[in-house]
C-alpha cells in the first residue's frame, strides 16, 4: 500500500487526544506554557492549532535547553519542546504507528533470533 498524503488524518479529536495523553507536569518549553494554562480554552486552541496546521502555517518553536545532571558528574543537554509542538508530535507518532504497525505486524526482532538459534541447534 503506498500513502502519498497523511494530514487529512491529523483532526481536531487527534490533537485532543494528544494534548490530554501528555503528562500534565511537563517542564514548560521555550513559549512558557504548562498543560494546565493549555487546558483553559483547549478547544479553541486546538482548533486554532489545527488550522494552523492544515493552512501550512503552524511552525514549530526551538528547544528550549536544559541541562540535567549526570551520575558521573558531568551534564547532559536536553530540549523542551513547546506544549503545541508536543501535542504536534504526539500526533504524528500516532498516525505513523497505525501505518507501521501495520506493516510490521509479527515481525519481531527477539523471534527473530530465537528462530536463527532453533535453526543452529
Amino acid at each position: 500500500m503506498k500513502f502519498t498524503a497523511l494530514l487529512h488524518h491529523l483532526t481536531v479529536d487527534l490533537l485532543r487526544e494528544s494534548f490530554y495523553s501528555l503528562k500534565r507536569k511537563a517542564a514548560p518549553g521555550v513559549d512558557g506554557v504548562t498543560w494546565q494554562e493549555y487546558e483553559r480554552g483547549v478547544e479553541d486552541r486546538l482548533v486554532d492549532l489545527h488550522g494552523r496546521v492544515h493552512r501550512g502555517a503552524y511552525r514549530a518553536q526551538p528547544s528550549r535547553r536544559v541541562y540535567i545532571e549526570k551520575a558521573d558528574g558531568r551534564q547532559r543537554p536536553l530540549g523542551v519542546a513547546a506544549l503545541e509542538d508536543k501535542i504536534v508530535q504526539q500526533a504524528t507518532v500516532t498516525i505513523l504507528n497505525q501505518i507501521y504497525e501495520e506493516d510490521f505486524l509479527g515481525f519481531c526482532v527477539l523471534q527473530r533470533y530465537t528462530d536463527k538459534e532453533v535453526m543452529m541447534t
